[in-house]
């Protein structure tokens, strides 16, 4: 069963909810605030996504980090961080199984 790791008040997370539940597809809700995110399945995620495109430097998260957690950002600091900070994770996140797709936009589960 598809899992899909959102954060419950993100418009974007709401609206992939939504274009799931609109075609029955099941799936289950990983909510990072609430469940969180431990390393392993971190790295299960980062095996799928590269760190670099999963970083959420968007995220009122990342504009809340020191200039000095920001600066000089490399994989393994990105790594280190999203798993201090799970909402610096992209989302909201759909693993199929198969593949992860990253974010949403309208259509994007159409071939699901």
């Amino acid at each position: 069963m598809p899992t899909l790791f959102v954060i419950k008040n993100c418009d974007t997370c709401r609206k992939a909810i939504k274009a799931l539940d609109h075609k029955s597809i099941p799936y289950q809700v990983h909510d990072l605030r609430e469940d969180g995110l431990s390393a392993p399945l971190l790295e299960h995620i980062l095996d799928r996504v590269p760190v670099m495109e999963a970083l959420n430097r968007r995220s009122t998260t990342w504009r809340k980090l020191d200039e000095e957690q920001k600066a000089d950002i490399d994989a393994n600091k990105a790594r280190e961080l999203i798993l201090a900070h799970p909402t610096l994770l992209k989302r909201p996140l759909l693993d199929t199984g198969d593949e992860i797709l990253v974010g949403y936009r309208d259509g994007d589960y159409d071939s699901l």
